[in-house]
């Protein structure tokens, strides 16, 4: 496969990068015919920037304005040039913390995926390993979806289970959905890097 084949990837995240390292290594063992071309956050020292250093990728950290939660305009825009600049084909949101807006909603329908530590549509909140055992659950896990036209879930593209085990704390709960997540996330990259379904 040549590299003009490859699906190009661009990454938003403001976390660890645990996802993100997880898809590395599928495209290094040549499980995934992808690359990574540029990793951004909202942070400005988040693990995720390091992951992407490791591994010899682009990154780039923008600011993203004083409001909680949202992406200031200006800052969306310039995340858009930069994903664009790099001829991102497919976008993905690793634990980013910012609701995308309609400039990059627009500029990447259909091809924003994300994924939310749930078997949505149960526990949709912010916490969900917590809203899990707090409902005395025998199964979590996590859920990658298609981001709406709203920014919010769209469609739900594949979940993974985790169980709940006696004597789960939070901590330990979320840890076995993070596994679930840097086994499943990888998995889907690689159907839409051999598929290319972008439609819709």
């Amino acid at each position: 496969m040549s590299a003009g084949d490859k699906l190009r990837i661009g990454v938003l995240g403001s976390g660890a990068g645990t996802n993100l390292d997880a898809i590395f290594r599928a495209i290094h063992d040549s499980m995934l015919p992808a690359e990574i071309k540029v990793v951004v956050s909202d942070v400005r020292d988040a693990g995720i920037l390091h992951v992407g250093r490791a591994h010899r990728a682009q990154t780039k950290y923008v600011y993203p304005g004083e409001a909680e939660g949202v992406l200031d305009p200006a800052s969306e825009h310039n995340i858009v040039n930069a994903l664009q600049h790099q001829h991102a084909e497919l976008i993905l949101l690793l634990n980013f913390r910012r609701a995308p807006g309609p400039d990059l909603l627009g500029a990447f329908a259909g091809r924003i995926l994300a994924v939310h530590p749930s078997l949505l549509p149960a526990h949709p909140g912010p916490r969900p390993w917590e809203d899990a055992l707090a409902a005395g659950d025998t199964v979590a896990g996590c859920t990658v979806y298609r981001v709406g036209g709203d920014g919010g879930f769209g469609e739900i593209v594949a979940q993974a289970e985790a169980d709940v085990l006696p004597g789960d704390t939070p901590e330990i709960l979320r840890d076995r959905i993070r596994q679930a997540e840097n086994l499943l996330f990888p998995a889907v990259v690689e159907f839409f890097a051999r598929e290319r379904p972008f439609a819709g």
